[in-house]
């Protein structure tokens, strides 16, 4: 049993009643092996009618998991990740999402959350630093901060709440997401499947929990919610920022308008394949996807060339030029009723008929025009066209906006990838693959679709959502 002083001070004694009352519930229910329906008090299946329900009910589910062993963190991981990665609901969640949001490739979505589940850490990112000497044994060792507020896109809806789940579990937090009004539909399915299947494995019920209708307002009360202890927004800087605002511990991940420069001495050939797969995944949907071109003159020509025999279409006609701006821009800014729709429908509704299977269209045009300076997140890429490749890093430095996300570079000249490594500070730097590579897919290193490069946690893992707690025992356990 625990009491008003377990609990967080200041804390409201109703919310802390009722969440005792819950855990009380909880520790005397014990794990079913089939679970029951919830009463409609709690929730249904982690779906609940208001803020304050959610995040209570998930409190109580935290403390509870208190009790639970880190083999059994371990195992509702790994049942996660069994629920997300059956061939039914990796074919649903891409095919619901893509219907649902207007956006993105189902191809596309299904590899994407196939390793978002597989590719997340679990406890095995929870490491025990120690300390043994004539003085006794201290550890450091990573503990949950409770109950975390996460806000996820419409972009990637699925994704984040797969990667986010596992992470902020295997730490030992509840989590009450937020998700995007536009994906409601597929996150609350999703969140469902994952209750039913964690209560079957003995998790504490609400574990992982939500509001029926996703709104500002359900977002503004769990951002203020006193059993709220820690925020992470996975967005654009209009979140990031009020979270970062909000006097709570905070994680964001925010935008970037990632460069990728390709230099006179790189892999031509392989580097257009790479943009092509790179710049047109899901529709150029993630955050780290190529965004612009910084070619080197003397090999722009063939970059162009190469690219459209990897599946590109390249605009070179002004007057089409002028039409894809039209179509795309709104006064000068990307126009989002086109973010990510596929290649071929936005040519189509230029008045060109591409070829079969073409993912992405290039056009070279200049530093300052719109395709260039804005993140359009649709499979549209400008091209730029710089005398050498200092200037190329230059440029890309000043077109990343210190956003310190993700650059791209092709080049077979290392200490050129050094110095454009070293200068950009991005937090995921790709060398000679495509932009996907940096998140696990192809490339080395686990996944994640929360990337906080504004508050520095980078690729976020387990360890991002615990604390980290010093434990001291004086003068033994020293067997040296």
């Amino acid at each position: 049993m625990i009491g008003v002083d377990d609990m967080t001070a200041g804390t409201d004694k109703d919310v802390i009643a009722r969440v005792v009352a819950q855990v009380v519930r909880e520790l005397q229910g014990g794990a079913a092996a089939s679970p029951a329906k919830p009463s409609s008090a709690e929730g249904d299946w982690g779906v609940f009618e208001s803020m304050d329900e959610a995040v209570v009910a998930a409190a109580a589910a935290q403390r509870a998991y208190l009790s639970c062993s880190m083999a059994d963190r371990r195992r509702f991981v790994e049942t996660i990740k069994a629920v997300a990665t059956t061939e039914e609901h990796l074919e649903y969640m891409a095919r619901c999402t893509v219907e649902e949001t207007g956006m993105g490739r189902v191809d596309d979505k299904i590899e994407k959350n196939r390793v978002a589940a597989l590719g997340t850490p679990g406890t095995e990112d929870l490491i025990t630093t120690a300390w043994s000497g004539d003085d006794g044994l201290t550890t450091v060792e990573y503990s949950p901060y409770g109950v975390i507020g996460a806000i996820t896109p419409t972009t990637n809806p699925t994704e984040t709440v797969l990667c986010n789940s596992i992470g902020m579990l295997a730490a030992g937090n509840s989590v009450v997401f937020s998700p995007h009004p536009r994906a409601k539909k597929i996150t609350l399915w999703l969140i469902q499947q994952l209750n039913i299947a964690l209560c079957e494995a003995g998790a504490p019920q609400n574990l992982i929990v939500t509001v029926r209708e996703p709104s500002i307002e359900n977002t503004n009360a769990m951002m203020e919610h006193k059993l709220i202890k820690m925020l992470v927004a996975t967005g654009g800087p209009g979140i990031v920022k009020t979270v970062l605002k909000s006097g709570k511990k905070a994680i964001g991940a925010g935008a970037g308008n990632p460069p990728v420069l390709v230099d006179a001495t790189a892999d031509i050939e392989k580097a257009a394949r790479d943009i092509v797969a790179g710049a047109s995944f899901d529709n150029n949907l993630p955050c780290t996807a190529e965004k612009e071109i910084i070619a080197v003159d003397a090999i722009a020509d063939l970059l162009r060339f190469e690219m459209v025999k990897a599946g590109a279409h390249e605009i070179n006609d002004p007057a089409q030029l002028k039409a894809l701006e039209d179509l795309l821009l709104k006064d000068g800014r990307p126009d989002t009723a086109w973010v990510g729709k596929d290649a071929e429908v936005i040519l189509n509704a230029i008045g060109i008929t591409p070829k079969p299977g073409t993912r992405l269209v290039v056009a070279e045009v200049g530093r300052d025009h719109p395709f260039v300076q804005h993140e359009l997140m649709m499979p549209v890429i400008g091209l730029v066209r710089v005398p050498d490749v200092e200037e190329g890093i230059q440029f890309a430095i000043e077109i990343e906006k210190g956003l310190r996300h993700t650059a791209i570079m092709h080049s077979r000249d290392v200490t050129k990838l050094t110095r454009m490594g070293k200068l950009i500070q991005t937090t995921v730097f790709v060398k000679n693959g495509p932009s996907f590579t940096g998140l696990g897919i192809g490339g080395e290193g686990y996944t994640t679709f929360t990337i906080a490069g504004p508050t520095g946690e980078g690729l976020t893992s387990a360890r991002s959502f615990a604390r980290s707690r010093r434990c001291v025992m004086v003068g033994e356990l020293n067997v040296r």
